[in-house]
């Protein structure tokens, strides 16, 4: 091998140049910047970016339906492991608007029962709330949007207002029906009297969203969807009012006389008199707020005063007004208790990799010491900073150097609140978590700001090298195994993978070893 540097590569004014003029040959590997470990062990940190018109959902499905394939592909000792979702918080995002729009239509159909007293009016007004989102839906899909945090956030905002028309319409309805109306008389009145003003206070409504409609920059990416959710449910709300809602009632509700209490027996009588009760008490209720209401307007500025002073001061409380009176703080998101804790630490500058290797051990150690273990699922370190560019132009921490580390720890479906152990970690003294010199930081970063475009992270390493934490060295990766395969076809939406290794000395005498 030393005798490549003796061959010559040009001829310059009569004297040869030789390799060992511009170069050194030996026989060697290019310096260690990168490690990954799992658990203490060496291992490989694969990332699935998903392009900008993908679905997180779609794509998280597809490499779950692949990981079995890549599986049977690998050799048997060879573990292959998922432990990052994003998908966590779509699903999330999902289920919370289901739950509230279960929970709004539920205290709606309540207040509607109690109020009006009959379970056909409830229904009608019940069925009128999945149709408006509905309509909702179908009309952002044709201005091209999808179902993403904004926009379900929009919706639950909408659930709790889209009852408004309905309860409107069938409360005028029942009022012309007390009076002995026929139903088509009361429902034609009932409708054509609050047509106006129902229309009015639905664009009073939607006019609040128009000024979203002129933001720049990402807050119109962020707010434009939302507002556009909340519009088209409130405006299918309106239509249903108009036409599903008296439709329906033609047919479900009966003249006033049919529901005397003589009509009714056993357990609807029952419940007759439980409504005829909260009447009596809401009444007398009306009766009390009225009696105030003449007291604060005889009384005039001996009211209006200290009222607007005590708003004021409430008011002024959002705002920090000093150390005891710090308000309520601002951010560009509200924290999201998703299980997952990520600290970034970085060391002396031109300290080695094993170095920082050995401060993320006393990390980990620290961590397990305040987080019991049932509750930590993994715990995975990206060390040094990334061998090709592409993986540090797509990172979110910034590495400068060998002495960088980020640790990711993920925790169990049944933990305790990340912000209480965020809190631990972050009040522990410097000098007990890892021992950390003056010159290094040690901090929890944001979770990543691109939202979902890292929807997952993949790690690999070979169980047939059974060493202590952090000495593990994972076994020579040729090129011939499945990880390098591509899997076909192609998960549309994704971008592509790319697997690179770098040959690299272990930092045991005679060991090699391969990292992606």
């Amino acid at each position: 091998m030393a005798e490549l540097n003796d061959l010559p590569v040009a001829t310059r004014n009569g004297s040869v140049i030789y390799v060992r003029y511009v170069a050194h040959v030996r026989d060697g590997y290019p310096p260690q910047t990168n490690i990954v470990r799992r658990d203490g062990h060496r291992g490989v940190l694969m990332s699935v970016l998903k392009t900008g018109s993908a679905s997180t959902l779609d794509i998280i499905r597809g490499i779950k339906e692949r990981m079995p394939r890549i599986r049977d592909a690998l050799p048997p000792d060879f573990k292959i492991d998922l432990v990052g979702d994003q998908s966590i918080f779509v699903r999330a995002a999902i289920s919370g608007v289901v739950r509230e729009a279960v929970i709004a239509a539920s205290l709606t159909a309540l207040m509607i029962l109690l109020f009006l007293g009959t379970w056909r009016s409830t229904l009608i007004i019940a069925i009128s709330i999945p149709l408006s989102i509905l309509a909702s839906i179908i009309c952002l899909s044709a201005l091209g949007e999808t179902i993403n945090i904004m926009t379900l956030g929009g919706l639950a905002l909408a659930v709790g207002i889209l009852v408004d028309d309905a309860t409107v319409t069938i409360e005028n309805i029942n009022w012309h029906l007390e009076r002995g109306e026929d139903v088509e008389a009361a429902i034609l009145n009932g409708a054509h009297e609050i047509a106006v003003p129902a229309f009015v206070s639905t664009l009073a409504i939607c006019i609040v969203f128009v000024p979203m409609f002129l933001l720049a920059g990402i807050a119109r990416y962020l707010f434009v969807p939302l507002a556009e959710a909340v519009v088209f449910a409130m405006l299918a709300s309106y239509l249903l009012s108009r036409t599903l809602v008296p439709t329906l009632a033609k047919y479900w509700l009966q003249r006033h006389d049919a529901h005397r209490e003589a009509g009714a027996s056993g357990p609807f009588r029952r419940l007759q008199l439980l409504q005829r009760r909260f009447e009596e008490w809401f009444r007398q209720v009306r009766e009390d707020y009225h009696g105030v209401l003449e007291r604060a307007v005889a009384a005039g500025p001996r009211f209006a005063v200290p009222f607007l002073a005590a708003t004021a001061a409430a008011a002024l409380l959002a705002f920090p007004l000093g150390r005891y009176l710090p308000g309520l703080g601002q951010d560009f998101f509200p924290s999201v208790d998703a299980g997952q804790i990520k600290l970034h630490l970085r060391g002396p500058t031109g300290v080695r990799i094993d170095e920082t290797a050995s401060l993320c051990d006393r990390v980990e150690q620290t961590i397990r010491e305040l987080i019991p273990a049932r509750e930590i699922t993994t715990i995975v370190d990206n060390i040094g900073i990334p061998y090709s560019g592409i993986n540090l132009a797509y990172s979110t921490s910034a590495p400068v150097g060998p002495g960088d580390a980020d640790i990711f720890v993920n925790l169990a479906a049944d933990h305790a609140p990340t912000a209480n152990y965020v809190r631990l970690l972050r009040d522990r003294p410097r000098s007990e978590v890892a021992l950390l010199r003056p010159t290094d930081c040690f901090h929890r970063l944001p979770r990543r700001e691109r939202g979902d475009a890292d929807v997952h992270h993949l790690t690999a390493y070979d169980e047939r090298v059974d060493s202590a934490p952090g000495s593990h060295v994972m076994s020579k990766l040729t090129a011939d195994t499945a990880l390098e395969a591509r899997v076909e076809p192609p998960l549309a939406g994704a971008l592509e993978p790319e697997l690179r290794e770098v040959a690299h000395r272990d930092l045991s005498r005679g060991n090699r070893a391969n990292h992606a």
